[in-house]
């Protein structure tokens, strides 16, 4: 690369990232970890798993759909979380905070409510024990 080129990249490429929208990213997106997982003995068939979802400053989920027999309950253990669960509008919980979705939801927004500060959020799914997807992507 010339020295020309690479003196306009060096001007241009700060610029461009200043005329970015709000709400496009400004980090990757959130990190996933299986927390616990196992079979529920006293409803067979049906099965226990829980997620840690931690989001970095500014970071962001895509919308998706999970498991067709999940039901989740939601515990934000740090920072903010904005949700929008089947065009209910979005809500921002804050650490402490929890909420719910029924089976078959549709999540359309899931992100750090923050540009500054990191998120935690614990999902616990109750799904069929033959889901092996727990969450998948709109297309």
């Amino acid at each position: 690369m010339n020295l020309r080129l690479s003196a306009l990249l060096a001007l241009a490429l700060p610029l461009a990232c200043a005329a970015m929208p709000p709400s496009a990213p400004h980090a990757p997106g959130e990190t996933v970890s299986v927390n616990f997982s196992r079979d529920l003995p006293n409803v067979p068939g049906k099965k226990l798993t829980a997620v840690e979802v931690v989001y970095p400053p500014g970071a962001a989920s895509a919308a998706h759909r999970h498991a067709g027999s999940a039901f989740i309950y939601a515990y934000v253990v740090s920072g903010s979380i904005v949700s929008e669960v089947d065009g209910g509008g979005e809500r921002t919980y804050k650490a402490g905070e929890s909420f719910y979705e029924n089976p078959g939801s549709h999540h359309q927004v899931s992100r750090n409510g923050s540009a500054t500060e990191p998120a935690k959020l614990l999902a616990v799914f109750i799904v069929d024990a033959a889901d092996a997807h727990l969450t998948s992507p709109d297309k």
